[in-house]
């Protein structure tokens, strides 16, 4: 019994770290972008992935049986304590480290490392690595550079429309509440109604109005339905992997699970969410709105279509494959950033699998 509560406190920490390190990616570029404060989209971030957590009972058995090691490890190991502590402490470390380095890495990534790793030590090499490769590499790879591809087809499209809409962008500074646009010196100056003002920050807003509704004000509140989308779908790709253990486990049920996980995850991005956040929202790449809202229709189709069809893709990797693509569309792509970023990608199913393999001969 008290190994059992043991193993729980091991799978909820799996949960605490993804929320820390994955919640606020779907909201990223709400931040980034100047749309929104850090806690309006924490909050609304937190709010949506649990949401998807709930829904995944309906969607993502798949992922579920995938991601207990069925089909990749011999079945003896399925359930075994031993087997799916290890997995879960090494998961839990490898994200947590990364989540105090400020690298936003995939907890998918990790778990796979994670699984094959306790896999090697318990059942003595016998791994199906056919398996590991197309059911888990293959879509890992692929789906950020999908993500790329997508955005650099889709936000030059959506650019060209704009235009020939006539739809133009303003530098604005706000002035009582209100948005006024203003001229801009290349020292920082601006000209407002003949004064100039010495100011720090501005934005760039999209002028017009449809239907007596500012233009920008639909554009906003499209990026929070899409960063909405991508937390969403975040919760209903990543929660089925983590509930997996505990289903594997037998030291809950599924629904019970799905639950607790969620409420986890989001305790997670409440009190360690800042230093991914940054990263995601400002050390990659600058983005505008519109920028963002594209990365965010990106991301949260190829997720949605993924755990549609149980693929067990990182929200990670999707997120940070359209934000390349915007950076390398718009040309201000931070590389040295993105570079780290990918280094923390390949020694992220290493590190899982030596801490697992640990822990496996620990047990």
């Amino acid at each position: 019994m008290v190994y059992m509560g043991f193993l729980l406190l091991a799978i909820l920490f799996v949960a605490y770290t993804n929320g820390a390190n994955d919640n606020f990616k779907g909201v990223a570029t709400l931040f980034g972008s100047g749309t929104t404060s850090y806690r309006k989209a924490l909050a609304w971030g937190t709010l949506t992935t649990f949401a998807g957590s709930v829904t995944a009972l309906l969607l993502s058995e798949k992922l579920v049986s995938r991601f207990s090691g069925k089909g990749l490890v011999p079945d003896i190991l399925v359930g075994n304590p031993e087997f799916v502590g290890a997995v879960a402490l090494a998961a839990a470390l490898t994200v947590f480290l990364a989540t105090h380095l400020a690298f936003p890495i995939s907890t998918t990534h990790a778990l796979t490392g994670a699984l094959l790793g306790a896999g090697l030590v318990r059942a003595g090499g016998d791994v199906h690595f056919a398996v590991l490769g197309a059911a888990f590499f293959l879509p890992l790879v692929a789906s950020p550079l999908m993500a790329m591809v997508l955005i650099l087809l889709l936000y030059p499209a959506t650019h060209w429309l704009r235009l020939r809409a006539g739809i133009r962008r303003e530098t604005c500074i706000c002035l009582n509440r209100e948005w006024v646009p203003v001229a801009m010196s290349p020292g920082g100056t601006a000209v407002v109604a003949g004064e100039k003002l010495e100011i720090s920050t501005c934005q760039e807003r999209y002028q017009g109005t449809i239907f007596s509704v500012t233009v920008h004000g639909i554009l906003d509140g499209a990026h929070y339905l899409s960063a909405g989308a991508v937390s969403f779908a975040r919760g209903l790709n990543d929660t089925p992997k983590i509930v997996a253990l505990i289903v594997a486990a037998q030291v809950m049920n599924l629904r019970g699970g799905m639950v607790l996980v969620g409420l986890v995850m989001g305790l997670g991005a409440v009190l360690h969410a800042r230093k991914v956040a940054e990263t995601m929202s400002h050390r990659i790449t600058r983005m505008n709105h519109g920028q963002g809202f594209s990365a965010n229709l990106v991301t949260a189709a190829l997720v949605i279509l993924a755990s549609r069809f149980g693929l067990p893709v990182s929200t990670t990797h999707v997120s940070c494959g359209s934000l390349f693509g915007i950076g390398a569309v718009t040309r201000q792509a931070q590389w040295k950033t993105i570079g780290t970023v990918l280094f923390a990608w390949v020694v992220t199913l290493p590190t899982a699998a030596v801490l697992a393999a640990i822990a496996a001969k620990v047990l």
